[in-house]
């Protein structure tokens, strides 16, 4: 018994430090931001119904070697716009999203990708490349440099 639960804590302790941390406030992404000395990437997404949405989760988001450099060097925000009533978001976090939307992406792009200071100011805009996460990252950071 103690052999199962010694690898199920490590199993989930192996899981929970390569997930990818995203937050969804726009001022905490900001004070983070400004408190490690990192760059936003703010990401419209349609994550049920958007196919470039979901390749870009898939193939640079979701992949190690991305994850692993924006543990250091970004703070991840995700604005996600589902259309699925069983993936409704809660009515604040929407308005929340719907704000970000009209200052960030007023032509409704999805997916739409921002790179932003830590004072929210835009640096460049992208969205979904057929790349790897070490080009995709090549190419948001040719934005800040």
């Amino acid at each position: 018994m103690k052999v199962y639960a010694a690898l199920l804590f490590t199993l989930l302790f192996c899981t929970s430090a390569i997930a990818q941390e995203w937050l969804t406030d726009f001022e905490s992404a900001k004070t983070k931001a400004s408190r490690d000395s990192k760059h936003i990437v703010l990401v419209f997404q349609g994550s049920d119904w958007c196919a470039p949405c979901i390749k870009l989760d898939k193939e640079i988001w979701s992949t190690e070697a991305f994850k692993k450099y924006a543990e250091s060097h970004y703070v991840m925000l995700q604005a996600d716009f589902p259309r699925k009533k069983k993936n409704a978001l809660p009515e604040t976090q929407q308005q929340h999203n719907n704000g970000l939307a009209e200052k960030y992406n007023p032509n409704g792009i999805f997916p739409f990708v921002a790179i932003l200071n830590s004072e929210g100011f835009v640096l460049g805009e992208t969205g979904y490349k057929k790349i790897s996460p070490d080009e995709y990252i090549t190419h948001i950071n040719s934005f800040i440099q």
